[in-house]
């Protein structure tokens, strides 16, 4: 980023805070070259004070200066919130952390065809994320380094060449850790009709699953030899395993996902214009 330019995000909620705080922290971006975008005062006033940003209830001529902007609104709300701003966007790379809006809409509403989507997740908050992205043809090579390069405080980038995989990140990753949760959720509550606490139950399970994550990303064996290697034939993982096969859970997880996929596209005609 040049002197002569600024990082514009719209919108300025957890995911917006999550990029622009790695970017500071990292020495990327100086807080005086962004402005964000966001019509909620006490948020406003948190930009303001975690991050010493420019905070603007709603955009003016300044975000005509801005070489990449961020969209980081909810998905209802991004005809609203481009409409007014329409006039200052056209020469700005746009990136949208919006799940759902298709690509043409933006083009559409902000007259660029330099836009890229980006499909993150909440780990993002901690630098633990991975984003899935999709980049229409006229954003070039160095833009898509920039992209990744705005991006990597938050975690891992994975560029898809199909638009519509968008919907399958969104439903894997996207939607994912949701789903580890709910496991959590039902370990800690086993745990308890063990006889063991809520407590011990919860830091038996994030730890062995944070581990068991952290063991299958630097392992270059599959996850499928991973799990087998812990099965022995008539052990205790065995009777899970087998319990768990019994019950049709891989099958159940494979339907949730692909129902949160089937959504994630009615997502994009709800609010794709």
């Amino acid at each position: 980023m040049n002197s002569a330019e600024v990082l514009a995000f719209v919108g300025g909620g957890n995911m917006a805070g999550a990029i622009l705080g790695g970017l500071l922290r990292a020495g990327r971006v100086r807080a005086a070259d962004v402005i964000v975008v966001e019509p909620h005062e006490p948020q406003r006033d948190k930009l303001r004070a975690d991050f010493g940003v420019q905070a603007l209830a709603c955009g003016d001529a300044s975000l005509a200066r801005a070489g990449t902007i961020i969209w980081a609104v909810k998905p209802q709300l991004f005809t609203a919130a481009a409409e007014p701003l329409r006039a200052w966007l056209g020469d700005a790379l746009q990136l949208s952390v919006m799940a759902g809006i298709p690509s043409a809409s933006l083009v559409k509403l902000t007259g660029s065809e330099r836009v890229v989507r980006s499909m993150p997740n909440t780990p993002a908050l901690i630098g633990k994320g991975i984003a899935g992205l999709y980049a229409r043809p006229a954003v070039s090579a160095d833009e898509r380094a920039a992209v990744e390069r705005l991006l990597a405080p938050t975690g891992q980038t994975l560029w898809v060449d199909r638009e519509d995989d968008l919907d399958a990140v969104t439903a894997l990753s996207g939607s994912g850790p949701a789903y580890f949760f709910y496991f959590v959720e039902a370990m800690m509550a086993a745990a308890v009709d063990m006889g063991l606490s809520a407590e011990q139950g919860r830091r038996l399970a994030l730890a062995t699953c944070g581990g068991a994550a952290a063991l299958g990303l630097g392992s270059q064996e599959s996850p499928t030899t991973l799990r087998e290697r812990v099965t022995s034939k008539g052990g205790t993982t065995h009777a899970a395993i087998t319990a768990l096969q019994a019950d049709g859970v891989d099958a159940a997880i494979r339907r949730a996902v692909l129902a949160a996929q089937r959504r994630a596209v009615e997502l994009g005609r709800e609010f794709g214009g």
